[in-house]
């Protein structure tokens, strides 16, 4: 048994550059993932937000004044008398 445990050491110890390099890269691969997670999540969280108080915001009214075209199409014949 104990023989195993020290072959596994000297195994591990050869390998150990390769073993930190993976988890090394896992570690930032995870980092970047968690990070580009939040940075979706706060946009989303924003923009729902910006909606929100876009919606309560009171929203400008135009009025449109039709006398004058009313007016002028009544002024117009358009009887076809020839």
């Amino acid at each position: 048994m104990s023989q195993e445990k020290v072959d596994r050491y000297k195994q591990e110890k050869a390998n150990r550059k390769q073993i930190m390099k993976k988890q090394k890269r896992a570690h930032a691969i995870r980092i970047c993932a968690t990070a580009v997670i939040v940075v979706a999540l706060i946009g989303w969280l924003g923009y729902s937000a910006y909606g929100l108080y876009e919606e309560k915001q009171p929203r400008e009214v135009a009025e449109v004044d039709y006398t004058a075209m009313t007016g002028y199409l009544q002024s117009l014949d358009f009887s076809t008398e020839e």
